[in-house]
């Protein structure tokens, strides 16, 4: 079992609570930005990028704020780990901003934090924000 750590970003996405929520939260929005396709059977999502595959289970899905995923892989090797998505609003401005939690090795947390900003810039782009 590896020592990958926990660790968060927050990245502010100009978008209505409802759009956003679709884009993280349904195979067709998640193929959008995320993934070059995804594909959803009973609560196990696969997606695929440049001819290769990884299947998460859904955790957690709390309608209009979050959904949680847990890589197959990490599962099957015991670890403690996932990834979520979250919807974070401002109480004093209402700006919006995702929350992204995930876990990587510490060596890689740098990386995986710059492939989440990536992707919800591209994320940002497909929505208009």
């Amino acid at each position: 079992m590896s020592d990958k750590i926990k660790f968060q970003i927050e990245i502010e996405v100009k978008s209505s609570t409802k759009v956003l929520y679709n884009m993280i939260s349904t195979p067709s929005g998640l193929s959008e930005w995320f993934a070059d396709d995804v594909n959803i059977k009973d609560d196990v999502y696969t997606f695929f990028w440049d001819g290769s595959s990884e299947e998460a289970r859904l955790i957690t899905k709390r309608k209009g704020e979050a959904i949680k995923f847990q890589w197959i892989e990490d599962f099957e090797e015991g670890e403690k780990t996932f990834f979520e998505m979250a919807i974070k609003i401002d109480e004093l401005t209402n700006d919006v901003a995702m929350m992204i939690t995930d876990f990587a090795e510490e060596d890689e947390i740098e990386e995986s934090k710059l492939l989440w900003t990536n992707q919800v810039n591209v994320l940002k782009k497909v929505i208009g924000s």
